[in-house]
């Protein structure tokens, strides 16, 4: 198998709580995985820092490159699993150079990359990049894989309609629940934190909490510890933001009592996976998340954490964590039953194996 890849492998939450930790269980099977990532380390070092145009312009010479070099030994692979594009940029002609060559097929789709993501100038690192990109890759490559994975039941039913053999399965994102486990005591008092993680591209969407953030905290004492890749500023709020690291992941999560996974009400969202709250979850804490896309299946609103629209809920729903640790125990061990009984990689690997086998099947 040639896994074709935006980033380099471990780097990237929609690759590494996706598929890239199901490798271990297809080598099980007999594969021999090959992983051809667009971005270098030296790239992904960059990708996200503002400035440096020389060294992005250098790993993208360096990313077509290698995926010349792809087209070259595509034939000789059993099976060819392309994950958001063969190239970013340009027109899909990599991406039909790629299909006529391999003799099967899977594109896993990550969001509605048929829409995309309008990240505000001021928060995009490479704001040209949404000039360069094109839907069209996208479009090819869902109508003519030989299987389709979706990131949501939403995002599938779209598909399902575009490919050309109707060949879509969602898969859920999955975590492991070994590694990712509760630690929370959910005791009272003034030590409650609350806690995001994302990147820059999801930055936008904590901003939506930011007056959420300096209302509650003229109500209830609270920390709010923000995990990612950008620094942040919020008057008026205990803040404490982390640099995201895999080796600290954990731990850093471990450190919080509510997570939060807000949402904008575009259709974007519609491809969303619920990774954020599926997280959450499995260290049995409870979640508030927006009333958005995939978010009512993941999260069972009083059961599991609540689901919100606007500010007041937002704010009601906060404020009733903060102060009822009973509340958050509750939520919080049903999401690490729910995360344990249909989230978890031991529950998903059977999924993939099923596609796997669909595709070997299908015509080449």
């Amino acid at each position: 198998m040639l896994v074709i890849c935006p980033f380099p492998v471990g780097v990237a939450a929609g690759q590494r709580l996706k598929y890239e930790q199901y490798f271990d269980d297809w080598r099980s099977l007999g594969w021999d995985i090959n992983v051809s990532s667009y971005a270098d380390m030296g790239f992904w070092e960059v990708l996200y820092r503002r400035g440096h145009y020389a060294a992005k312009l250098a790993g993208a010479l360096r990313g077509h490159l290698r995926r010349v070099r792809d087209l070259a030994r595509v034939q000789s692979y059993d099976l060819v699993y392309i994950h958001m594009w063969v190239t970013p940029v340009g027109t899909s002609i990599m991406e039909r150079a790629t299909r006529a060559l391999a003799r099967r097929m899977i594109y896993d789709i990550e969001d509605n990359a048929l829409v995309g993501q309008r990240i505000p100038k001021a928060d995009n690192p490479n704001p040209l990049m949404r000039l360069l990109k094109a839907r069209e890759k996208v479009e090819y490559l869902i109508r003519e894989a030989d299987h389709v994975i979706t990131s949501s039941p939403l995002l599938n039913d779209i598909c399902v309609k575009m490919n050309r053999r109707g060949a879509c399965t969602y898969i859920s994102s999955s975590v492991d629940t070994d590694r990712f486990v509760p630690s929370n005591a959910y005791e009272g008092g003034d030590g409650v934190t609350i806690g995001w993680t994302g990147t820059y591209s999801t930055k936008p969407f904590l901003d939506l909490l930011r007056p959420v953030f300096q209302k509650l905290a003229e109500r209830v004492r609270f920390k709010l510890r923000v995990i990612g890749n950008f620094e942040y500023e919020l008057p008026g709020v205990d803040l404490e933001v982390v640099r995201w690291s895999k080796e600290k992941e954990v731990d850093d999560l471990q450190a919080i009592d509510i997570g939060v996974y807000p949402l904008p009400l575009d259709d974007w969202v519609i491809g969303k996976s619920g990774l954020k709250a599926i997280q959450y979850m499995a260290f049995g804490l409870p979640v508030v998340a927006s009333d958005a896309g995939i978010t009512s299946r993941v999260v069972r609103d009083g059961a599991t954490g609540f689901l919100v629209r606007t500010e007041d809920e937002w704010l009601e729903a906060l404020e009733r964590l903060v102060r009822d640790p009973a509340l958050r125990r509750r939520l919080g061990e049903a999401g690490r039953r729910d995360a344990l009984e249909k989230y978890s990689t031991k529950v998903i690997a059977g999924e993939y194996r099923r596609v796997l086998e669909s595709a070997m099947g299908a015509a080449g």
